[in-house]
């Protein structure tokens, strides 16, 4: 019988073996909304503690497959999944999977910030408060922790106290990557988190990835190619819900395998 998805020393000492440097065996996956399936019988691993880009045009099924790996397509009425995703040695989409658990252990950044209406310091512990953390010096060591860790203590260490909305809109989505770190992840998706910022907050996002990468393994959803290349170790080309080509980002990028993906890299389509 699968586990329930529990704490990180429980699920360490239930896991199956695997390869150290894999997180996520993605087994023969499809997702279907209502009839329509869009993510066909799709297999790959995913590397620890590496940036994992997922490329293709809109609508192709990527961000649908990065939704999945922390079950937010379950809140998608008509939406199921068939097939696995392992993760610890637990098929994550079994239904007896503690679903807030799994959250934890894989946080989410969208393409838009989204800071609660409330303090920059309320922003970050309001998840651990929820879960039952009440200690101050907890509290504030975790806001230390993740803000500095988001490159963003030096900025806002002053004004903790302050709204999350009076931050740039760089800054705020790095409190919301942030706010994902203080509930010490081990997989950090992102969902095109730079699409809506300015070059400059780009590029910190882009820096700030290639710093996290030594604690988290890091899913990425990018239509920007050169951002895809810059950031991220392996690349994975999703077209019409296939999985056309997954491989090292250089190799991708300078000697892909299939003609479509060179297609689209090239911007013959898309």
């Amino acid at each position: 019988m699968v586990q329930m998805l529990a704490e990180k020393k429980e699920i360490a000492a239930k896991k199956a073996p695997l390869q150290a440097e894999q997180i996520l065996q993605v087994q023969d996956l499809s997702i279907y909304y209502g009839e329509k399936r869009a993510v066909n019988h799709i297999s790959f691993e995913i590397e620890k503690n590496a940036i994992t880009a997922l490329i293709g045009p809109s609508g192709c099924g990527k961000s649908t497959f990065l939704r999945s790996i922390n079950r937010m397509n379950d809140l998608i009425p008509g939406a199921r999944s068939e097939g696995a995703i392992m993760y610890e040695g637990l098929n994550i989409l079994d239904d007896r999977i503690n679903v807030v658990n799994l959250r934890r252990e894989i946080g989410m950044v969208f393409q838009k910030p989204n800071p609660f209406p409330k303090s920059i310091y309320n922003n970050i512990t309001h998840a651990l408060k929820y879960a039952g953390e009440k200690r101050k010096s907890v509290l504030d060591d975790a806001v230390e922790e993740s803000l500095t860790k988001a490159a963003l203590w030096d900025e806002v260490k002053d004004r903790l106290h302050r709204s999350a909305l009076s931050l740039s809109g760089g800054q705020q989505q790095r409190l919301c990557i942030a706010r994902t770190l203080a509930m010490k992840p081990s997989v950090l998706l992102l969902d095109e988190p730079a699409s809506a910022l300015d070059p400059i907050s780009n590029a910190k996002i882009e820096e700030l990835l290639s710093d996290l990468k030594n604690d988290y393994s890091i899913v990425i959803v990018t239509h920007n190619m050169q951002q895809a290349l810059r950031v991220s170790d392996h690349t994975a080309f999703f077209l019409n819900g296939d999985l056309v080509e997954y491989d090292a980002t250089e190799r991708i990028f300078t000697r892909p395998a299939q003609q479509k993906t060179e297609d689209y890299i090239n911007g013959r389509f898309g």
